[in-house]
């Protein structure tokens, strides 16, 4: 008598799972480290991002005296609270919008648009290359203005507040406007003049190197429309002493002022960007 063995099925091999695409949190630190890299190790770029406006301060500071209508406050220091302001907009409007400019006509966001990866990762290593640097040129601004000029560091708790608040308002504002500017240029030869001439004009527009009250009254206007007036001022209330805020065209701080029209501008710049960002230049 034979005995029969049940036939046991074939085993099939079980598929290994699927690779796990990291998160956009992730990817976008990955990309922000990547932008940091490739930021300082461009010599030239990081030079002049750093060195120039503190170089400019010192020599405009140097030579400004008392500032009319303003009682113990000089020139040089009425300065540094405007060159604070301005290079939050350097480090964020003026050279992200140049930069992706840049990175759109030599096909980099091309390429960047067809990988399977979040596209919000893109944007989050340029906002983390953006704090980065824009913390760094305002340390270094506020220790000009305290180790040449005698800025006093803000001496209470509502001071600092006011100093973050402005510093990441203005911050998110003028990146997101770098980011609608960078669409401007046609190609990359444009993007230098494109942007920096705007951010030139509203730097003698807003305050930046003179009392905003000698600003003529239409240009106050105008300048009012954009960001870099009202950080500016909020940077004013942060360093100068209280009696400085007579010298405002309201007379005072305005701060509920500076936080509605910074915010209203982080709004709207992510609005205008995702109306006009384009991924390649023929878009």
């Amino acid at each position: 008598m034979t005995t029969t063995l049940p036939v046991q099925p074939a085993k099939t091999a079980t598929p290994a799972p699927a690779a796990r695409m990291p998160s956009a949190f992730r990817l976008a630190l990955a990309r922000g480290r990547l932008e940091l890299k490739s930021f300082f190790r461009t010599k030239g770029q990081f030079i002049v991002i750093f060195s120039l406006p503190a170089i400019m301060l010192i020599l405009l500071g140097s030579m400004a005296g008392r500032t009319p209508g303003v009682p113990g406050v000089t020139g040089a220091q009425l300065m540094t609270a405007g060159m604070i302001g301005a290079g939050i907009m350097s480090t964020s409007f003026q050279n992200l919008g140049i930069n992706i400019a840049l990175e759109r006509d030599d096909g980099t966001l091309k390429r960047l648009y067809g990988m399977p990866t979040p596209r919000i990762a893109y944007f989050g290593g340029k906002i983390i290359q953006v704090l980065v640097c824009m913390v760094a040129e305002v340390a270094i601004l506020v220790t000009v203005g305290v180790l040449l000029f005698d800025v006093q560091l803000p001496g209470t708790l509502d001071r600092w507040v006011t100093f973050a608040w402005v510093l990441a308002l203005g911050g998110v504002a003028c990146t997101l406007l770098g980011i609608v500017a960078s669409s401007l240029p046609k190609s990359s030869r444009g993007a230098n003049a494109i942007i920096t001439l705007p951010f030139l004009v509203l730097q003698f527009c807003s305050g930046v190197y003179f009392p905003f009250s000698n600003v003529p009254v239409l240009i106050q206007h105008v300048a009012a429309l954009f960001p870099l007036k009202w950080i500016t001022q909020g940077m004013r209330s942060v360093f100068l002493p209280e009696q400085a805020a007579a010298a405002e065209p309201a007379g005072a701080w305005e701060h509920p002022m500076i936080a509605l029209v910074l915010a209203a501008w982080c709004v709207g710049g992510v609005l205008l960007a995702m109306k006009t960002f384009r991924w390649s230049r023929d878009a």
